[in-house]
């Protein structure tokens, strides 16, 4: 069920909870040092995807996928191949995050709109170092995020879009909506030309409704789901579940990552064979774009 995030307080565990989640992502932004700026690749948008493929490139994870780049607990992603570059959550370690990007080819400069995906520190502690680096952004967050979170974004330099209803980034690109499950999350979902690509931090309000929104909101198939699916620790017969929803659902490709849990990743590879892709920082996926109407 597509949650109501108008309220700051709707979905929170607690209020203490609520406090002690703002507390840690205002906090671990001032943590991070100022002017971090490594040696960039080129920002050139002439450099980007030439292919015309949409393009998703894990920058931040705990899973290892290519050994040049650094693993942390967290998830952060690039999408490229559509009118804007998008980062989809920013990992827990700014640092890391940039090194990684770097070692993938990717600059900040060439980063046009962030979306973040929940207030939890491992998806949203690398922008402060981020935004030290290309402050001119546009970033998606849900509206329910603390002010004193906002305030600091727009101090930096960036412009602030709250977000509760799907949102359109670009053409191609949609935040799912926000969903309520304990914690207030959405995902983001890309157009592609075999169905949609729907992308998740941690899919706390669940990974099937998310999916499902997209799904609703698109009126399309969902052909790849990717990122969190917060299933570390779920039962045989949960992961059994959310494998056979998938498929009704029709969807034919799974990058499960970040939380999803060893057991859930052994399961979708048994389940989805071909369809499963296996993720980690440094994993690169292409989609065949939308076809023009």
């Amino acid at each position: 069920m597509r949650g109501d995030a108008r309220s700051p307080g709707r979905g929170w565990r607690s209020g203490g909870a609520a406090l002690a989640l703002a507390a840690l992502a205002v906090a671990a932004w001032a943590s991070v040092p100022g002017h971090h700026h490594p040696a960039e690749p080129s920002d050139n948008p002439s450099d980007r995807n030439q292919r015309g493929e949409i393009v998703v490139q894990i920058v931040f994870d705990n899973y290892s996928f290519d050994k040049r780049l650094k693993t942390s607990w967290g998830f952060a992603c690039v999408v490229t191949g559509l009118e804007k570059t998008i980062l989809f959550d920013t990992g827990g370690d700014g640092p890391i995050l940039l090194a990684n990007m770097r070692a993938c080819g990717i600059a900040p400069k060439q980063i046009d709109a962030v979306v973040l995906s929940h207030i939890h520190y491992d998806h949203t502690g690398g922008l402060g170092a981020f935004l030290d680096a290309h402050p001119r952004v546009t970033v998606y967050l849900p509206k329910v995020f603390p002010e004193g979170f906002k305030h600091k974004v727009r101090g930096a330099g960036a412009t602030v879009v709250e977000t509760d209803q799907p949102r359109q980034v670009c053409k191609g690109a949609w935040t799912t909506g926000v969903l309520d499950g304990g914690i207030p999350e959405q995902g983001l979902y890309l157009k592609g030309g075999k169905g949609l690509v729907v992308i998740t931090g941690c899919a706390h309000p669940g990974i099937v409704d998310i999916v499902k929104a997209a799904k609703v909101h698109a009126g399309a198939r969902p052909d790849t789901v990717m990122g969190g699916f917060h299933m570390g620790g779920a039962s045989e017969r949960r992961i059994r579940q959310v494998i056979e929803r998938f498929k009704k659902m029709g969807v034919a490709r799974v990058a499960p990552t970040h939380c999803s849990g060893d057991e859930t990743r052994r399961q979708m590879k048994e389940a989805f064979g071909e369809g499963y892709l296996p993720a980690g920082a440094g994993a690169r996926f292409a989609f065949e774009p939308e076809s023009a109407p």
